[in-house]
């Protein structure tokens, strides 16, 4: 173990209070490579939430898509998914059937951490997928309003249709799971969250065809717990470390 951290660690040891004194142990790289950037301090999330939602809009300007959302606090009793369908009637004409053909891609489920694929074999078409993870600091949760669309059971479904095609919400794996099939063979989209990992695909077998994939976290730490000195562990004693060439 290099001299650096243990002079770290002894440095962060003189400079808690009594209280609050510990040991210093030895920790490997390998641990502290799995654990960096993975945590916060205890009890700081104060919210948490989840908004998904996908869209298939086809080239007569028929439309399908739903909507999630999901909001946890301290006061929630029971998480639970909220699930909103919608559809939209364009200008009354049968898109051309789509002829498209999408080779391979059997290995995109089995992927880990954020997966986002678009395979197109038709012409004009636009697809979009997004992640927004945002993170923000207040002395309380926000305020939950009435809460909109159907509970999404565990194991359940939520349907909705049109003539763009079909959607169903799904709770599988342990997570949430959003799926669109076009008519006409215009394609599909799959958007997924759970076990830790997300997964926006798309295959777009026909002409003319816009589909969106958006996926939101917010998250609220709390700012009025300890005291800022608490917090920073010091920081003042352990920048006098930059002057030891650390």
């Amino acid at each position: 173990m290099k001299t650096s951290y243990w002079l770290a660690a002894a440095c962060l040891a003189a400079a808690l209070p009594a209280h609050a004194g510990f040991n210093p142990i030895e920790v490997q790289d390998q641990e502290l490579s799995q654990l960096r950037g993975r945590y916060v301090m205890p009890g700081r999330i104060i919210s948490f939430g989840i908004v998904m939602s996908s869209t298939w809009r086809n080239a007569s300007g028929d439309v399908i898509g739903a909507s999630t959302s999901l909001q946890v606090q301290q006061s929630t009793v029971k998480p639970q998914f909220y699930v909103t369908t919608f559809s939209q009637t364009g200008n009354g004409n049968t898109p051309t059937t789509g002829t498209g053909n999408v080779v391979g891609g059997a290995g995109l489920g089995t992927t880990q951490g954020i997966t986002q694929t678009v395979r197109a074999a038709g012409d004009g078409n636009s697809a979009y997928n997004d992640i927004a993870i945002n993170v923000t600091e207040s002395n309380h949760a926000p305020g939950q309003g009435p809460q909109v669309g159907q509970v999404l059971l565990n194991g359940g479904t939520v349907t909705g249709t049109s003539a763009a095609g079909s959607v169903a919400v799904s709770a599988v794996n342990g997570g949430i799971q959003m799926a669109i099939l076009a008519n006409n063979n215009q394609g599909q989209t799959l958007q997924q969250v759970a076990q830790g990992n997300l997964m926006q695909n798309t295959s777009l077998l026909g002409n003319s065809n816009m589909v969106n994939n958006i996926t939101q976290l917010n998250v609220v730490l709390g700012n009025n717990g300890p005291s800022t000195g608490a917090l920073d562990c010091n920081l003042t004693s352990l920048k006098g470390l930059r002057n030891l060439g650390y």
